[in-house]
């Protein structure tokens, strides 16, 4: 693909990819709030929304070194989601 063609690709892959991610990242702040109380009652934080918080991290990375011209490598959902950045550590 001429990098002409690949840069108008990038336009329909930012509304696209851009769109999911920004209903993502609402779901995300949800999520971080539901984490935050959790934590405070329970002294733990919870696993799971963490990693699927990293998910959309990765995402979110994957999209912006897309769409600065870093990477040709496309975001979600032109390719399946990444393999998580970082892992999930606890104390």
């Amino acid at each position: 693909m001429s990098e002409r063609t690949e840069t108008l690709m990038r336009i329909v892959v930012c509304f696209v990819s851009g769109i999911i991610l920004h209903v993502w990242k609402a779901l995300i702040m949800v999520f971080t709030a539901v984490n935050f109380v959790i934590t405070l009652f329970t002294n733990r934080r919870n696993k799971e929304l963490a990693q699927f918080s990293e998910i959309w991290n990765t995402q979110t990375y994957v999209f912006l070194r897309y769409i600065t011209f870093v990477s040709n490598e496309r975001p979600f959902p032109f390719v399946s989601l990444s393999k998580s950045i970082s892992k999930f550590k606890r104390k």
